[in-house]
């Protein structure tokens, strides 16, 4: 079933014709006709001052946040573990200074007693810093989990919003006499922000008009937070409108020649942004409830050209359920099975480097269109987005971490040499199956060939570890991924603490949000 706005009078916005060997070409635009899928109504007339029912897409995200009751076992078990492994993520973020340099108040000073924890830190800030420093932190080394369709991105980092706000909440309700919330509320917020990004990414390329994913951080962060701040329906439907109304950032600082640290923090502004959105509507500020199909000026019109956005299916836990870990590699996840290819070849390859002719790589075509790079690559964020690279690094060391992309490894020139010599071509069976919505694969192959005419056997893999097909191979992985970031950043006693309460989910799920966050702040500071 796919529910859309009717499509409001506007330039037009024709899909782009399906590459050859590609499958379908994920784009914005109205499914046929249909009982449940209604044809589109007649445009609004622009100059039409009265004000008209909110737009489709507004109020389904609102009554989903609102109303609906998440009972799947899987969706919570899998938002422990992502939480865990977003918790992993932040905490390793902390050991890199171009990341801490950013964290804490956005002026010196300008702390809040009660306000929101940021984990691993002895930050208390107002829940809008707050978010921006979780979710910057979160995202910082390109490691937390993933989703995958006509647009990418990475739900948990809408954490940055949903602890930010939880425990602002929980500490003043305690200081009230009233309940917190608890570890099982925080969790229901994450199933509900998965679920609204990931839909809205199914059909939804944002990338295809030069936009970037964090959009959709922005507006599913809007929403959860909103209702955990207690909002009524229409108080989330207006705060859910401005983050629409914000637009959305573009992709250049994601692509070469422009890639860089931006990339790391986007989404720690997208999820505070959401914060911001959801306290203003919280004290009255008004809302647009044709934000996104107001002919002339609404979103459609401006941004997408006219065309509407596509909800494939209802709101419920399949995002959550079907989510994407990143456990083996902090690499961009279009790589991620590039990089186990590598690790796989490491022991053939590398004692003949010298004899390398050439290395060809076999890919999906999103992972041609995002990380394949050449020339030279100036910082950890290009370095992270380049499939040559990430290949390279395994190759050579038979291994990828996140110091693989500080400048003293990539100072290696046998790792440029290697990249040189790489072919990186679209693998049509890979794509269709990652538009698969059965499959959903993130396939790579790599072969090494040498110069006396041998070669490396082809080694090929679908689906990396982390995808809901590998995730029993890929827990231990994950709960290890939490054990070691625990343990480096906090003192013994107290990682055995933390890493006692996630052992027991029903403890977990009952713990006051309050009393979790308390149990992550780091007395040492930064």
């Amino acid at each position: 079933m796919s529910t859309q706005d009717p499509k409001p009078a506007g330039r037009s916005n024709p899909a782009p014709a399906p590459r050859a060997g590609s499958g379908p070409t994920p784009h914005f635009g109205p499914a046929p006709a249909s009982p449940s899928n209604p044809a589109p109504a007649a445009p609004l007339d622009p100059k039409a001052a009265a004000r008209a029912d909110p737009d489709y897409v507004l109020v389904a995200i609102a009554e989903y946040v609102h109303s609906f009751t998440v009972r799947s076992a899987l969706a919570y078990e899998t938002a422990r573990h992502g939480l865990m492994d977003a918790l992993a993520c932040g905490l390793q973020a902390l050991e890199y200074p171009a990341c801490t340099k950013l964290l804490g108040p956005v002026v010196a000073g300008a702390v809040m007693s009660g306000g929101a924890r940021v984990p691993g830190t002895s930050y208390e800030l107002d829940p809008v810093q707050a978010a921006f420093n979780i979710g910057a932190m979160i995202r910082w080394l390109d490691f937390n989990d993933t989703w995958l369709a006509a647009e990418w991105g990475h739900p948990s980092d809408n954490l940055g919003a949903i602890l930010a706000v939880g425990d602002y909440l929980s500490r003043k309700a305690r200081m009230e006499g009233t309940e917190p919330l608890t570890v099982r509320d925080a969790l229901t917020a994450m199933i509900k922000a998965h679920e609204i990004q990931g839909v809205l990414a199914l059909k939804n390329g944002f990338n295809r008009v030069g936009l970037d994913h964090v959009i959709l951080v922005r507006v599913a962060s809007t929403a959860v937070a909103a209702a955990m701040l207690g909002g009524t329906r229409e108080q989330i439907v207006n705060a859910v409108s401005n983050a629409w109304i914000d637009g959305g950032a573009l992709r250049t600082y994601r692509h070469a020649p422009n890639t860089g640290s931006r990339k790391s923090w986007a989404a720690g502004d997208a999820t505070s942004r959401g914060v911001r959105h959801a306290l203003m509507a919280l004290a009255g500020e008004m809302g647009y409830p044709t934000a996104l199909t107001a002919p002339k000026w609404g979103f459609y019109d401006v941004v997408l050209e006219g065309s509407p956005l596509a909800l494939p299916q209802p709101f419920g836990s399949y995002v959550m359920e079907n989510v994407l870990f990143k456990i083996s590699y902090p690499a961009e996840f279009h790589a991620q099975t590039a990089v186990e290819c590598a690790m796989a070849l490491h022991g053939e390859v590398a004692g003949r480097l010298d004899d390398v002719d050439r290395i060809v790589i076999e890919t999906q075509e999103p992972g041609v269109r995002i990380i394949d790079k050449t020339g030279p690559l100036t910082n950890p964020a290009d370095r992270d987005h380049c499939i040559q690279y990430m290949v390279a690094v395994p190759l050579l060391f038979g291994r990828l971490t996140a110091d693989d992309y500080e400048d003293a490894v990539a100072a290696d020139p046998r790792i440029d040499r290697l990249r040189a010599r790489m072919q990186v071509r679209e693998s049509s069976q890979f794509t269709r199956d990652y538009y698969d919505p059965d499959k959903r694969s993130i396939g790579n192959a790599v072969q090494v060939h040498f110069r006396d005419g041998t070669a490396t056997r082809r080694v090929e893999v679908e689906y990396p570890i982390g995808h809901r097909r590998r995730r029993a191979e890929g827990l231990p992985l994950l709960l290890e991924k939490f054990r070691s970031a625990v343990a480096r950043r906090f003192p013994p006693r107290q990682s055995e603490r933390i890493q006692a309460l996630f052992a027991d989910p029903a403890r977990l799920d009952a713990l006051p949000l309050n009393e979790l966050m308390a149990a992550l702040v780091a007395n040492g500071g930064v």
